[in-house]
């Protein structure tokens, strides 16, 4: 069975939600730029596994995030400790994480700040197409096999520090090979990104099938090919945004 077969779900679930999650499927099994397809799958299960976490459950209650210690409950065993600590308290209590915080991870000297930036990419993806299934009350995808093949290791020159927590592409400044990540006015969301340009690109084009084009986001009355108006679309926007306690 091809991966994403909506054919026996409950509801008729758009063709291009599908093709953007298996391009995502694809993505996440190749090699990226900083970590390996298997290292990347072992991300994703990571992500999972953090739903269940006892520690991250108790952190999550504790009056400040750094107030509970020990291990947490781990899918695997590939990726460094820190890299595991990043994705639970991304999965699990992304509202407290701070500057501070990412400094002091990045300090203990296991992982670069893009390394960082590509884990947060498989995060935001795998959560988002999980949810999607939650939704629905359909069972979550299982994970692809990693492909073999070293990181790229490819950093954008072009990115500075200065206005985020981690380097970034300013704005108008994407060109050459990043001249496709967005357009000359992009939203931070997507800028913050821009360290990992695959994961610029891997995010619009899930948003692209999820919300809507990074090009229409400021166009109120875009609702193509959607089931729901632009302004119930925002409505909901607005109130997983509150859920989750997002920064905007």
């Amino acid at each position: 069975m091809p991966a994403f077969d909506y054919s026996r779900a409950p509801y008729a679930i758009r063709p291009d939600l599908a093709d953007a999650f298996r391009r995502t499927w694809s993505w996440l099994a190749a090699p990226g730029s900083w970590w390996t397809g298997a290292e990347r799958v072992a991300i994703a299960a990571e992500a999972r596994a953090a739903r269940g976490c006892a520690l991250c459950a108790e952190a999550k209650a504790a009056l400040g995030p750094s107030a509970v210690t020990g291990e947490h409950d781990r899918a695997q065993t590939l990726l460094p400790g820190t890299a595991v600590d990043a994705v639970h308290r991304l999965m699990t209590d992304p509202a407290r994480r701070s500057q501070g915080w990412l400094e002091k991870l990045l300090s203990e000297g296991e992982i670069s700040d893009a390394h960082y930036v590509e884990l947060l990419g498989v995060v935001v993806c795998v959560l988002s197409i999980d949810a999607f299934h939650r939704a629905l009350g359909l069972a979550p995808e299982p994970l692809p096999e990693p492909e073999l093949g070293d990181p790229s290791l490819q950093r954008p020159a072009s990115a500075v520090p200065g206005v985020g927590w981690v380097p970034m592409i300013p704005e108008g400044q994407a060109s050459g090979a990043e001249a496709d990540l967005y357009p000359k006015r992009a939203p931070n969301v997507l800028r913050a990104m821009s360290l990992v340009p695959d994961g610029v690109r891997r995010m619009r084009d899930l948003a692209r099938a999820q919300y809507v084009p990074v090009e229409q986001v400021a166009n109120p009355t875009f609702s193509e090919g959607r089931a729901l108006s632009r302004a119930q679309i925002e409505l909901l926007a607005g109130r997983v945004s509150a859920v989750n306690e997002c920064f905007y």
